[in-house]
């Protein structure tokens, strides 16, 4: 598990991005706070080092095609979960300096995918603007670049 300074404030800003969408109610699954349209679908799921795989993310639902394209482009920074990966969903990792904003953009994307169109109508109309969180992520020493799990990667460009 990663220490509570760190996990709190991110915990907070997938919080403020999910809970700013129409409908969209948190609770408790498989012991991690999940984020639920209407209560029923699950569209993000923020973990805590899950079954000691060492990292501190998102599982969220993607379009077709995504989850693919962003784990080859960037594996420091998103991967497949396990459980529901097979399905599409990606794995974002919250370790690796996130930026909040594209954080909300990709949160907002993946309650489209699940969401009903009356919703993403709803959420089309008022702008679907991403929160405007100016928090920093984890700092990065000169030289260095964390991958997802908090690994260094040394000399990696930032």
């Amino acid at each position: 598990m990663y220490d509570p300074e760190i996990v709190a404030p991110a915990l907070q800003e997938v919080r403020r991005a999910c809970l700013d969408l129409p409908d969209v109610v948190e609770r408790l699954s498989h012991g991690s706070p999940t984020f639920f349209v209407g209560g029923k679908k699950t569209f993000v799921t923020f973990v805590d080092d899950h079954h000691g795989d060492g990292r501190l993310a998102i599982w969220c639902a993607a379009p077709p095609g995504v989850q693919a394209q962003l784990v080859e482009q960037e594996p420091e920074r998103f991967f497949r979960p396990p459980y529901v990966g097979g399905r599409g969903w990606l794995g974002v990792c919250l370790d690796v300096d996130p930026d909040w904003r594209e954080i909300a953009e990709i949160c907002a994307d993946a309650y489209r995918q699940v969401a009903p169109k009356r919703l993403t109508a709803e959420l089309a109309a008022r702008g679907a603007r991403p929160s405007d969180s100016e928090a920093d992520g984890p700092v990065r020493h000169a030289g260095e670049e964390r991958a997802c799990g908090g690994r260094i990667n040394k000399g990696a460009k930032s």
